[in-house]
């Protein structure tokens, strides 16, 4: 196989300007890399050594036939190939030409070897995932699971992804094995079918529901009420936002979920437990496990803690401290997907043709993940010229680098999108130990334990021993104070002896081998409905809201997922794992999972909403709902576009995805203006919000000042109320000591500071918290409106000078973050996406970084509105999560469709697809997606030949 060459833009013509600018970059770049001291290791070569060859041929050993790859002006590939294994061998190829580094990286994140490539740094990461042992599981569904057919495709990838390897060197794959180079001898191995089967379990983790409410819920007694933790936590507004499923109802004689009936359920199936909320009893101490007393509120709410564990069991003393350790530990592990939590979500819906321009369905999805770089999908079509039973896909859409076939998109005959279902299938079971095992329904059972290795680059190898219950794995065990905290907690009489203390056990769906990696090749087969329940069924793991159209003109929802039922307890929070009546009692059958299929009113929306109404259905799939802000605006925006006959069109659509309207300061701004305010720079900024229209753009500076309100109420209300654990760090307060033991100790203050992340702290400003304020709103005198003062503000006792303080707070923060003059404010130059290259962008030396980063980009949307580009409320205002793609499929006419990603086609820098799509992305603008092999002809730049 010849050495790659340069690759052609891809572009048809006008870019030869454009090349010669960004060879002038590259050049700069290398002449302050080389000021720096590295440059001359470096040269123009050098970074575009690991360009792929675009054009031409090349030989591939283990090629049935010849392959053809045409790439559009963006990069984007559309494979032809006359057999299923010489398309997904073609796959694995281009994949790795164009983001090897990418998949190496991911690869060595799900096995735990993060630390061969990046050295001592990552070894407690690599402790951390070897003890959820992602890839063994992995290893175990293809070996067990996974069907003769998805193993054949898998090989192939993995032949194809080694074809493209064969004879390179770190520095021809890509330039950040070059900078890697200055570190270790680091050599890229081959790759096998299991390292594309590990990658559903990092996507698993990312997705896996409640597991962060679980523990903050519990860290949150060692200072909040039940009363408290409840009103932070309401019940779902099913009467306000609607669930996803509004037709059909469960079957109890049948056991199914039937969407044309119009019964009630009735019974309770067996398994299906119910539990209690936060519990009542004593307190916890938060750091010493040595407090006993009970929990105080420091908003004057007041009310009892209660214990943090299911059923309101009585807790050890020291419990708080796991659960903080843990969360710190689970911050270690790389977010691909984005910041676990209420906030993110994803947007997808699918309307009739009834109520289309078109008269076929129209179908729109945009997931909401972390902003990466590259972008955590890659676009692609893979197409049989003649579909047949040896050749059986023409299907084109986004996938994952390292993993063959579609996740989203379309065929010839179907169009399907996800969002993340948020199904609870995570628990923590709090362990007791006793010796060398665990106790368990009054007896000691011995854990199951196993040793790991982990290799260092540039140091010695690390030996730890991993233990698992019958729950799962021991994931207390990967942090030495951890396991001090649990073998020195004080016990109470409802909970077993000391003995030799406590842990933290994980039970999680996907750590059970499965079978989802055959789910995506059945979806990218699928002709109908009933086939695509078919594969849906497969899918496992992570549960996705499966949305649907096709050709015909029937559209479509189904709820898929491997979900648990409880015995006792209902996931909550962490639960008592010596009490057996805790245990999971089985599976919701797939065929008693809500559906839909064309709905009488035309249309259907997922946005992390409820699934369904939670009376209407016996069993229980999650208490923690997206609370519906972003569903019920796409359902709003719909219903104004169809009442009175009204047509959508894919325009209609696009523009949907970009609504900026912000719910919550419909809710909020009327009142705001009604505050007295004297000072005339704060009366200055609050004539901001007079007729403004609510909506989020990047110009805005009434989005800005209001944005900033938000954030100062939160703090004020809520923010400084919860837990060090939850609040962000640096942030230091004078509080009372939690778990206040007597009147000798009242009055006295200790110094608190924050210990969360930023992007994860609470409170996160979601639209949870706009349920939480909506409820509370008209309550002018309520607790959570009290705030203490401080050397420069009074203390607040009624809403309406809790607003007056946020107001003014928010003028002088943004007077410091843009300048005096409230005119010249925009919510852009505060709401910022920076795109990071996630490992060596992140951690690697300044000017590394500047060499593989990009941006910033100044954006419009905000936290839950439907143009979600994310921001932490309790850790500022940058932008933590986006729409990662957009995407409009036009069942009418498939060449009509539009698409666009986050970034690019490549994962090279300074290549032309780096990021060519991102400009076009953030002003809400989509490319045109061909699909047929006519239009993938028209819209063809490069064409490269793959032959035997």
């Amino acid at each position: 196989m010849p050495s790659n060459t340069t690759a052609s833009s891809g572009h048809k013509s006008g870019k030869k300007k454009g090349r010669r600018a960004r060879l002038v970059v590259i050049v700069l770049v290398l002449a302050i890399v080389g000021g720096i001291g590295f440059g001359a290791y470096w040269s123009v070569s050098t970074v575009r050594a690991s360009f792929p060859q675009t054009k031409g041929t090349i030989k591939l050993d283990g090629l049935a036939g010849p392959v053809d790859v045409k790439r559009d002006g963006n990069g984007i590939p559309q494979i032809y190939a006359e057999s299923d294994d010489d398309l997904f061998m073609a796959q694995g190829f281009v994949q790795a030409q164009d983001r090897f580094w990418e998949m190496d990286v991911r690869r060595h994140m799900t096995s735990g070897r993060l630390s061969e490539m990046f050295g001592k740094g990552q070894v407690k990461t690599d402790e951390f995932l070897r003890t959820l042992g992602w890839h063994r599981v992995a290893k175990k569904e293809y070996d067990t699971k996974l069907s003769p057919e998805t193993k054949k495709y898998l090989q192939a990838y993995a032949k194809g992804v080694n074809a493209y390897l064969d004879g390179k060197d770190g520095k021809d794959i890509s330039v950040e094995y070059a900078a890697l180079g200055f570190e270790n001898d680091y050599k890229p191995q081959k790759w096998t079918p299991v390292d594309s089967v590990a990658w559903l379990k990092a996507m698993a983790w990312d997705l896996r529901g409640n597991m962060q409410e679980e523990i903050d819920r519990s860290l949150m007694t060692s200072r909040l009420g039940p009363s408290q933790i409840k009103d932070l936590y309401p019940a779902y507004p099913y009467k306000r936002n609607k669930p996803i499923v509004q037709e059909g109802a469960y079957n109890s004689a049948t056991e199914e979920y039937d969407p044309k009936s119009t019964a009630s359920s009735s019974g309770t199936p067996g398994g299906n437990g119910t539990g209690t909320g936060t519990g009542t009893g004593t307190g916890i101490g938060t750091g010493t496990g040595t407090g006993t007393g009970t929990g105080t509120g420091t908003s004057g709410a007041g009310g009892t803690a209660g214990t943090g564990l299911a059923g309101g069991t009585q807790a050890p003393d020291g419990m708080t401290s796991q659960l903080s350790g843990l969360s710190d530990a689970l911050d270690e592990v790389p977010a691909i997907l984005g910041p676990n939590g209420n906030g993110i979500g994803s947007n997808s819906w699918v309307v009739s043709g009834d109520h289309t321009i078109t008269g076929k369905p129209l179908l729109a999805n945009d997931p909401h993940l972390a902003p990466q770089l590259p972008s955590v999908w890659y676009q692609m079509g893979l197409h049989c010229r003649s579909v047949s039973d040896t050749c059986q896909y023409d299907v084109s859409g986004y996938t994952f680098s390292g993993m063959p076939g579609v996740v989203i998109g379309h065929n010839q005959d179907i169009a399907w999108g996800m969002t993340n279902l948020g199904a609870d299938v995570t628990d923590l079971y709090l362990e007791k130990f006793t010796g060398d095992g665990y106790q368990y329904g009054g007896k000691v059972l011995p854990f199951r334990s196993r040793e790991e290795t982990i290799k260092v680059a540039g140091g010695s190898s690390k030996k730890i021993t991993v233990r698992e219950t019958n729950n799962g794995p021991l994931i207390s065990d990967r942090d030495d104070e951890l396991v001090k905290v649990g073998r020195k907690a004080h016990v109470d009489a409802a909970a077993p002896d000391r003995g030799d203390g406590y842990g933290v056990a994980l039970r999680w769906t996907a750590l059970n081998p499965g079978k989802s990696m055959d789910a995506v090749f059945e979806l990218n087969k699928a002709k109908n409905f009933t086939e695509f329940r078919k594969a849906a069924a497969s899918f496992e793991v992570p549960s996705q809201n499966l949305i649907y159209a096709d050709t015909d003109g029937n559209i479509g929802y189904q709820a898929p997922g491997r979900i648990p039922t409880r015995g006792k307890g209902d996931g909550s929070l962490p639960a008592p794992g010596w009490d057996p009546a805790y245990r999971w009692t089985g599976y919701i059958p797939q065929r008693a999972l809500p559906y839909e299929y064309n709905p009488k009113r035309g249309y259907i929306v997922t946005a992390n909403q409820a699934v369904i109404d939670k009376d209407k259905y016996p069993y229980k799939l999650t208490a923690d709902w997206g609370y519906g802000a972003r569903s019920q605006r796409i359902d709003d925006l719909i219903q104004s576009k169809i009442k009175n006959g009204g047509k959508i069109s894919t325009e209609d659509m696009r523009l949907m995805q970009m609504d900026n309207s912000s719910e919550i300061a419909k809710l909020l701004v009327p009142k705001l203006l009604k505050i007295d305010v004297k000072d005339k720079y704060v009366r200055e900024a609050q004539q901001l919000l007079e007729g403004w229209d609510y909506t989020q753009d990047a110009d805005s500076a009434a989005a800005a000042y209001f944005n900033s309100v938000w954030r100062n109420i939160l703090k004020l209300a809520f923010g400084n109320k919860l837990p060090k654990e939850l609040r962000v760090k640096g942030q230091c307060l004078n509080v009372e000591p939690a778990g206040n033991t007597g009147p000798a100790d009242e009055g006295e203050k200790v110094r608190e500071c924050g210990q969360r992340d930023p992007d994860a702290a609470q409170p996160d400003g979601g639209d949870r918290y706009y349920e939480v304020i909506r409820r509370i709103i008209d309550d002018e005198k309520n607790a959570w409106w009290q705030a203490p003062k401080t050397r420069t503000d009074d203390e607040t006792k009624t809403r309406d000078q809790l607003f007056k303080r946020a107001l003014e707070d928010a003028r002088w923060d943004l007077t410091a973050k843009l300048g005096k003059d409230a005119d010249t404010w925009s919510w852009g130059r505060l709401h910022r996406l920076t795109l990071k290259n996630q490992t060596l962008g992140t951690e690697g030396p300044g000017w590394l970084q500047f060499v593989l980063n990009r941006g910033p980009w100044n954006l419009g949307g905000g936290e839950a509105a439907v143009n979600a580009t994310g921001w932490n409320a309790a850790g500022g205002y940058g932008v933590v999560w986006v729409p990662s793609m957009r995407m409009v499929v036009n069942l009418k006419d498939l060449d009509k469709s539009k698409w666009i990603n986050l970034t690019g086609a490549s994962g090279h820098a300074y290549n032309d697809h780096y990021t060519d799509q991102t400009d076009k992305w953030a002003k809400g603008e989509l490319l045109p997606w061909s699909f047929t092999e006519k239009a993938v002809e028209g819209s063809t730049g490069d064409k490269l030949v793959l032959r035997p």
